[in-house]
């Protein structure tokens, strides 16, 4: 299927509609529990199956509009799927709180091997986006995949030694504002190592 360009905000919806949903589902179910087949559900878990579900869908209508799933689209998408599963299935909060130490230790690991090799696979990502020189692209990788390890420990001990609450407005607030704070911060680098624009 051709790649076809959607409106920005309908995007945008698509994307992070599901985790703010999360959000405010949560909020409303924390302190309930619900039986399901003779067994009990808290609010969290009934919230993650609802989560999975919802991300299978906008996943689904972004594909039908859009054409196509990004890497990032996909890997997110099976780790919601498998890792909310287990919990629901396990009825065990701890695997969808790993999700995002998978999801950012991926990111990690897939830069650095690039980065071993003497490659950047981010430019492969974004070239068109951001038309940055070799030597630009090389040091954002580093950094970003050096953000995304901290990103991944950053979960970990979130979810470990802090509420399910906690790790709920980390995930929803404090990993979303993190990502934006970052590419703020590589404004001089962007600068610095634009690609100048081609000749005519």
């Amino acid at each position: 299927m051709a790649r076809r360009k959607i409106n920005p905000i309908v995007k945008l919806v698509l994307e992070l509609g599901p985790v703010l949903l999360f959000f405010v589902m949560f909020g409303r179910l924390k302190d309930q529990q619900f039986t399901f087949g003779g067994s009990s559900y808290d609010g969290f878990i009934v919230t993650t199956a609802a989560f999975i579900a919802l991300i299978v869908v906008t996943s689904g209508i972004l594909w039908a509009l859009t054409g196509h799933l990004s890497r990032m689209q996909m890997l997110t998408l099976v780790l919601v799927v498998v890792m909310g599963g287990l919990s629901v299935w396990l009825n065990d909060e701890r695997f969808i709180k790993m999700k995002p130490t998978l999801l950012y230790a991926a990111f990690a690991g897939v830069l650095g091997f690039g980065l071993w090799r003497g490659k950047s696979y981010l430019s492969a990502v974004l070239d068109e986006a951001l038309p940055l020189r070799e030597e630009g692209w090389m040091i954002l990788t580093r950094r970003l995949a050096l953000f995304f390890a901290g990103l991944a420990v950053a979960n970990e001990l979130v979810w470990r030694l802090m509420s399910t609450e906690a790790w709920v407005n980390f995930k929803t607030f404090g990993l979303t504002l993190a990502l934006f704070a970052f590419f703020m911060t590589q404004g001089k680098l962007l600068e610095k190592y634009a690609e100048p624009p081609a000749r005519d």
